[in-house]
């Protein structure tokens, strides 16, 4: 088992972050430390757990963190099945343990590290009881992490986190324009769905090397909140101030020419909002999705908004799985006309 419990992000002001997490992104301020040299805020959406970590010193690890990179994510939380035989693959492939393992009653912890400055934080757990959001969330769940590396760096970066976690390949998406191109690999851990797309440039001019030349290394690129309703998500966080990505009228009518069983109206109201909308060749199940600017200075971190809309097809739900190649593109070129505006791409 290996499922995402919480997202760590190290910044410059972890208050001033809570703040806009809650009054940007609809996130609840739910514990608040200050410890010695670190100042740790936590907030929460649904079942979303958010950790923003700032330095009060030098000495804090989180001081040493900015001093190498941007503000963004240090570590991705997993809640595993057994952390030691994980901890004890991830030390045979070379990895550091960064805190060791401690036991308190029937829970584990560990920290250990991953790609780049990236950690893991493990916890184990075989008792804790899955406690339900008491209202309607904004978000059910994080539905996937992105992982930016540098070229020639994807298969390491595949096998360790088949070898470490036993994450499984699945889609494989080559995208490339007359300026820039990049490889993914979509990695499912098959029995809990966790998904952990890879990415690496394959040019120079590549949104994933642009990412690793301002974030100074591999880390994580975005995390996508997965939404019942991207419609209604889209105009609060429209009327929250938050940017999201430009769509040219071309893809829409692009659109219209497609199988995608949705309504002259439901197209207006998705076209309307800019939002991305594909499906897998396989499955009449679709797949919407549109995608923050990045929120910190450079351009490195940003959340993806995604709906996975179910059909029901002789008498069969199917679900909306894995990713659609015209989103996928759609994205990268959306991500290209901001590399020209930010005169990164000429």
């Amino acid at each position: 088992m290996v499922q995402i419990e919480r997202v760590c992000f190290y910044v410059d002001d972890s208050l001033r972050w809570r703040d806009w997490f809650a009054r940007i992104l609809g996130f609840h301020p739910v514990a608040s430390d200050r410890h010695n040299h670190t100042q740790t805020e936590v907030v929460k959406q649904g079942t979303i757990e958010v950790q923003l970590s700032s330095p009060l010193s030098a000495k804090s690890p989180v001081a040493a963190f900015l001093d190498r990179h941007p503000p963004g994510v240090a570590d991705l939380v997993f809640r595993v099945g057994n952390l030691e035989a994980i901890v004890d693959r991830a030390l045979a492939l070379g990895a550091k343990l960064l805190s060791p393992i401690t036991a308190s009653g029937s829970l584990k912890r560990c920290r250990i590290s991953a790609l780049g400055s990236l950690s893991h934080t493990l916890i184990e757990n075989h008792d804790a009881v899955s406690v339900k959001p008491s209202s309607s969330p904004i978000y059910r769940a994080i539905d996937h992490a992105v992982l930016n590396v540098p070229a020639g760096g994807l298969k390491t970066a595949i096998a360790w986190y088949q070898s470490v976690f036993g994450f499984q390949p699945q889609q494989q998406f080559t995208i490339a324009t007359d300026r820039s191109s990049l490889h993914s690999q979509v990695l499912v851990h098959p029995d809990t769905g966790t998904t952990l797309p890879v990415n690496e440039p394959t040019s120079e001019t590549s949104q994933i090397q642009e990412f690793l030349d301002a974030n100074r290394g591999a880390g994580v690129q975005h995390i996508a909140l997965r939404t019942d309703n991207i419609l209604a998500t889209v105009d609060r966080l429209r009327r929250s101030g938050l940017a999201l990505i430009s769509v040219p009228k071309t893809y829409y009518d692009r659109l219209c020419k497609r199988e995608l069983n949705l309504s002259p109206a439901e197209l207006d109201a998705i076209a309307s909002r800019q939002i991305l909308v594909d499906r897998r060749p396989t499955s009449p199940a679709i797949l919407l999705q549109t995608f923050t600017q990045p929120i910190f200075a450079e351009p490195t971190f940003f959340f993806e908004i995604v709906e996975r809309r179910s059909r029901w097809i002789g008498g069969q739900l199917q679900a909306a799985e894995g990713f659609g190649e015209g989103n996928f593109r759609a994205l990268f070129e959306a991500v290209e006309r901001e590399q020209i505006k930010r005169g990164n791409l000429k």
